[in-house]
């Protein structure tokens, strides 16, 4: 059975994490996000299934006590976890899946999938990640103070990554993330799978 690859990618708030995902996913054939459970409230405009599962803390707590996440993590007071059998569901028809979640729950991913690969993005300067979190007109001033915390110490955690991406300029940053995910489906491991009759007919 050809199975897809299993993608993490991770960022500090504002890097632009969630837009270059986004733009992978629209113009890479067979690519799929999986969608996360959290308890924290919907923003407006998300769907619930669509951009999260949103569910009770007891509900979550529930979830994780029987295993059912293969990453968990706790963000500014929130929880956030990704479904097990959800991403194998969605592995096995063949569409690569991408988690995009923080370098917690990146870690516990990779010791449960040490198959995947994993992506980190980075801001072009601390400054332009200020800029960005101050666009989103979102947060307060007291807010945007604690993201910028953690988002120093997210920085401080690329070394556990395959891949840095630095997102200066979105077009050529999506490049690299894509260039990433068509290479992959190039090795061998996968091309074995892939293209068994075309290799079969060529060495008959």
């Amino acid at each position: 059975m050809i199975t897809g690859n299993l993608y993490i990618v991770s960022a500090p708030s504002g890097a632009g994490k969630t837009s270059l995902v986004k733009g992978l996913v629209e113009t890479t054939p067979e690519t799929a996000l999986s969608v996360s459970h959290t308890t924290r409230p919907p923003r407006p405009g998300e769907e619930n299934g669509r951009h999260y599962h949103f569910v009770s803390t007891a509900d979550f707590e529930a979830m994780r006590a029987a295993g059912l996440f293969l990453e968990h993590a706790r963000v500014f007071g929130n929880f956030y976890g990704t479904s097990r059998t959800a991403v194998s569901a969605q592995l096995d028809t063949g569409s690569d899946v991408i988690l995009e979640i923080d370098w917690q729950g990146a870690r516990q991913a990779r010791v449960q999938r040490p198959d995947s690969t994993s992506i980190f993005i980075l801001p072009p300067s601390v400054a332009t990640l200020r800029e960005r979190l101050i666009g989103r007109g979102q947060d307060s001033s007291d807010t945007i103070e604690r993201r910028m915390a953690a988002a120093l110490e997210e920085l401080s955690h690329y070394a556990e990554f395959d891949y840095l991406i630095v997102n200066d300029r979105f077009s050529a940053a999506l490049d690299a993330l894509r260039a990433i995910v068509v290479a992959n489906r190039q090795r061998r491991e996968t091309q074995l799978k892939r293209q068994e009759g075309l290799l079969r007919t060529l060495l008959s």
